[in-house]
């Protein structure tokens, strides 16, 4: 529940610039934690999945951002 809160705060923020790809992204994001959702109470398997595997993608991409910001080991070059 937490991420949907988090997810709906940050796409309040995107929309205030002209940062369309993540207001996409987040979108995404909160129909996929809905779905995991919704695919725990009533155990569909195939939701779990796909909700694991985008929690994944989503940690990854989310500290690849941070470390490319804070130029950690060189990814700025």
């Amino acid at each position: 529940m937490l991420c949907l809160v988090t997810a709906l705060e940050r796409q309040v923020f995107d929309f205030l610039g002209y940062q369309w790809a993540p207001i996409l992204a987040n979108f995404t994001h909160i129909i996929v934690v809905i779905l995991g959702l919704f695919g725990t109470i009533q155990y569909r398997p195939r939701y779990i999945v796909v909700y694991v595997v985008w929690a994944a993608v989503w940690v990854t991409w989310n500290v690849f951002i941070i470390c490319f910001y804070l130029e950690v080991g060189g990814l700025s070059k």
